[in-house]
């Protein structure tokens, strides 16, 4: 009965296993690869830019993929901001080491290095590019991507792409292109804030923009991934890709309140358990807050009271924009901005179902405070200016002046874009 019973569990499981792969509608780049019996890097060396989402769709590393591959060579490991294993802060600087798991050299390409060098690239035939985006323009990795195809193109070795979704979607794009004098490695790619691209569908797109002539990227496609997938339509598990993107939704929260997080006068909830969802502060009320903007959202034109210290505030008259609602909070952050201190705000709720603008809901909430309150740290004014990719929101927030004009011309960006990137899509509409 014993022997009876392993052999049950045992068909069972892999009944189970074939189930999940074959109900699973997407398959990664990285899945795709293996199934095509890794020709593009058979009798290669290969170096491996990888972080924590680098994995399979059975949550098998891609380290580990490449090094039990048949003829493959694995020589190096590339990591982005955050590291290889994602154990660093955002935006520290990190050494190169020796990898404690493979033994491999572990190049930093966020430290004294955003490219990798002819040292780091010397003796390798191939650079294997797969990171998990989070589909906004900010988020470092597209701007690692650009530096790694360059440095290729440079150096006459072979790049290639392991795509994965956008989270967003393909279909989303929001926001207006960086204006010159506001370039940084966070807005490194000639995109809107939102884009809708997948990393492999970026990646000829910087090809053409960044390294013409360049003949030696390869994508190696998804199966089943279509542009109107949300990512819980896509059959795959989140991993976390940064220490406060903790799952799939907080890809859209990022975009929701990210930029004006960049001004330390507010919480965003970095440094508490809600990460992007939050909008506070000590010293604000967060029912007036979050009656003013639901109000101020959904009926235009009224008058509030404002949200600091009996300040008063008219919010201009605004459109409707449908898909997302604010509930009053309180909340003491364990770190970051604002540690140990009460704050008041809201809790931000986007409904993705909905045509709600992420990217504008960042201008709404600080036009909510006012640009006297958000506003007059030079260095932290300088990095709103820098991740928004212009100073014009800032200067119509400061002066009390409307946004929409702003906000028109930033559609017409993004629709022009629509059509632009096309000839870089490599999946169907659904």
């Amino acid at each position: 009965m014993r022997r009876i019973s392993l052999r049950m569990v045992g068909w069972v499981a892999g009944w189970l296993i074939c189930v999940s792969v074959f109900a699973q509608p997407v398959r990664l780049g990285v899945d795709m690869l293996r199934e095509g019996g890794f020709e593009v890097l058979r009798g290669k060396r290969v170096g491996l830019v990888a972080h924590p989402a680098s994995r399979d769709s059975r949550f098998v590393s891609t380290v580990e993929v490449l090094r039990g591959a048949a003829g493959v060579e694995l020589v190096a490991l590339f990591g982005p901001e955050h590291g290889v294993y994602g154990d660093e802060y955002a935006g520290d600087k990190i050494a190169d080491r020796s990898d404690p798991r493979t033994g491999l050299p572990a190049y930093s390409l966020y430290g004294s290095n955003r490219k990798p060098t002819e040292a780091m690239l010397e003796g390798l035939d191939v650079l294997v590019f797969d990171l998990q985006d989070i589909g906004a323009r900010s988020y470092t990795y597209i701007s690692t991507m650009r530096a790694c195809m360059e440095a290729c193109a440079e150096q006459g070795i072979e790049f290639v792409i392991l795509d994965r979704p956008n989270p967003l979607g393909g279909e989303r794009i929001e926001g207006g292109f960086v204006e010159e004098g506001f370039e940084s490695f966070i807005s490194h790619i000639a995109v809107p804030y939102v884009h809708g691209m997948t990393m492999g569908e970026l990646a000829g797109l910087v090809r053409d923009k960044y390294t013409p002539g360049y003949e030696k990227l390869t994508v190696i496609k998804m199966s089943g991934w279509e542009r109107g997938m949300k990512w819980e339509d896509t059959g795959l598990r989140w991993v976390i890709t940064s220490p406060h993107i903790p799952n799939a939704k907080a890809c859209a929260y990022y975009v929701a309140t990210g930029i004006v997080g960049e001004l330390f006068t507010v919480s965003i909830g970095v440094g508490y358990t809600q990460p992007f969802e939050l909008f506070g502060a000590p010293g604000l009320d967060g029912e007036v807050l979050g009656e003013a903007l639901n109000d101020y959202w959904k009926t235009p034109g009224r008058y509030y009271q404002g949200t600091t210290e009996g300040q008063k505030i008219r919010l201009p008259k605004s459109g409707a924009p449908l898909g997302v609602t604010f509930r009053p909070v309180w909340f003491k952050p364990f770190y970051s901005r604002f540690k140990g201190e009460v704050c008041q705000g809201v809790q931000v709720y986007l409904d993705l179902d909905k045509k709600v603008n992420l990217v504008e809901t960042n201008f709404k909430l600080a036009q909510a405070l006012g640009g006297e309150f958000i506003f007059g740290d030079g260095e932290r004014d300088r990095s709103f200016d820098i991740a928004t990719g212009t100073n014009k929101a800032r200067l119509l927030l400061m002066s009390g002046s409307p946004l929409e004009g702003l906000f028109a011309d930033w559609r017409r960006q993004s629709e022009g874009f629509r059509k632009d990137r096309e000839k870089y899509l490599l999946y169907p509409s659904r």
